[in-house]
């Protein structure tokens, strides 16, 4: 297992259920861009992530620069957690 495994399985798991997304877990691999080419998320599902991560983690994204940086995969999201 990789390093915070667990803490990947419940970013994937928020992502699913907070955008609705149709994939499951295991279809989205730690470091799929979740913008553009790899999940194809927009500005809207940004937003809604956001909010999830706070709710669901503490995690508070405060302006563009870092979400760009935090929201490029599970792998980030999850570093970003691990750090506060």
């Amino acid at each position: 297992m990789s390093e915070h495994s667990d803490l990947k399985q419940k970013i994937k798991e928020v992502l699913i259920q907070e955008l609705m997304l149709q994939e499951g877990p295991e279809e989205i691999a730690d470091d799929t861009p979740l913008f553009g080419e790899g999940l194809g998320l927009d500005s809207v599902d940004a937003l809604q992530l956001v909010v999830a991560l706070e709710k669901n983690f503490g995690l508070k994204v405060d302006d563009a620069e870092q979400a760009k940086l935090i929201l490029r995969s599970v792998d980030t999201i999850a570093d970003a957690i691990v750090k506060m």
